[in-house]
């Protein structure tokens, strides 16, 4: 485990200019790829199979062309953009809402194996021997948009904790990209309503990299 202070060259760029950056940041694992293009992937915990498929796709597909993959280890969609970059044998950075003594969910210590035997990173703003306590999460959040060149929102329910991180991410000015959703299934209600609002709909990699390349963001 390494420690990371703000003051060092090491200390990821895109996180210095985010509200409240973390002072330090706890890592594990290949902290240089902590400044390459990257596309965060988040969604609901109690994904669809359709969203799980898609996830996965996704993050398979990107990690092949170059693109780091940022996500936060929750079940669901998470976990699914960090098994695909696996698959891939691509690197992705989980970000933690715990320190690296109590990874949560705790089904997950195998895939952060995995993570960084493929060349990720683990990252966390907690001392190792923080817990998962609830308030950690949505704090967590910003990081996931922060270290991100954009973010792509897989499923999202009316009321979603996904909110959190697509309102750090306009705040940040990051491109937020959407897959569209059955409009009869309440896991699309929230990534339906992003399209409405304005937000970047994609159906495939191809459009996130176009919207990476008009951000002048080299791959």
């Amino acid at each position: 485990m390494k420690v990371i202070y703000q003051a060092q060259k090491e200390y990821p760029e895109k996180l210095k200019h985010i509200y409240a950056p973390p002072a330090k940041l706890y890592v594990l694992g290949d902290e240089r790829i902590l400044n390459k293009p990257s596309i965060a992937i988040i969604g609901c915990r109690q994904a669809s199979d359709y969203g799980k498929k898609v996830a996965f796709q996704f993050a398979y597909q990107l990690a092949k062309k170059g693109v780091i993959v940022i996500s936060g280890l929750a079940k669901g969609i998470d976990t699914m953009a960090h098994l695909g970059v696996v698959k891939a044998k691509g690197k992705t950075i989980s970000i933690l809402g715990s320190g690296f003594g109590h990874i949560y969910p705790s089904q997950n210590k195998p895939l952060c194996k995995e993570i960084l035997q493929n060349g990720g990173t683990l990252i966390s703003e907690y001392s190792p021997e923080m817990k998962p306590l609830p308030m950690n999460f949505p704090l967590r959040n910003r990081l996931i948009s922060g270290l991100s060149n954009g973010v792509l929102v897989v499923e999202a329910k009316q009321k979603s904790g996904t909110f959190i991180t697509v309102d750090y991410a306009l705040e940040q000015g990051k491109e937020v990209f959407v897959i569209p959703g059955n409009i009869h299934s309440s896991n699309s209600y929230g990534t339906n309503e992003l399209i409405k609002q304005g937000a970047r709909l994609v159906t495939c990699v191809e459009d996130i990299l176009e919207g990476l390349q008009n951000l002048n963001v080299m791959i």
